[in-house]
């Protein structure tokens, strides 16, 4: 059987930035088993959609998980990022990287 996964690379993305919210791309490239480049693209289709804020912290980023916005898609229009990663991972640790605070 090939190899596969329920997650989108999209999602496991946003799932390793909740538990990683100041990784190096390198770190998440390496944690998902893409190319660097792979990585950069999918944080900036995140970050261009409004699903990860991007903070410069120094010589690194530092991201936000906005999880109050919908999940796209048909199917799952009802639910949020939050429900999302808050079902896949440790919601404890994943409070560090909700939202900037307004």
């Amino acid at each position: 059987m090939g190899d596969w996964n329920f997650l989108t690379n999209h999602a496991r993305t946003l799932l390793f930035i909740s538990n990683n919210p100041d990784a190096r791309l390198r770190d998440l490239a390496a944690a998902l088993d893409i190319t660097e480049r792979a990585a950069f693209g999918i944080v900036a289709d995140l970050t261009d959609t409004g699903y990860v804020l991007k903070e410069r912290d120094g010589r690194r980023n530092r991201y936000y998980i906005q999880d109050h916005l919908p999940l796209r898609g048909t199917v799952s229009e009802q639910r949020t990022v939050g429900e999302l990663l808050d079902l896949l991972g440790d919601a404890k640790r994943r409070r560090k990287s909700r939202a900037r605070p307004a």
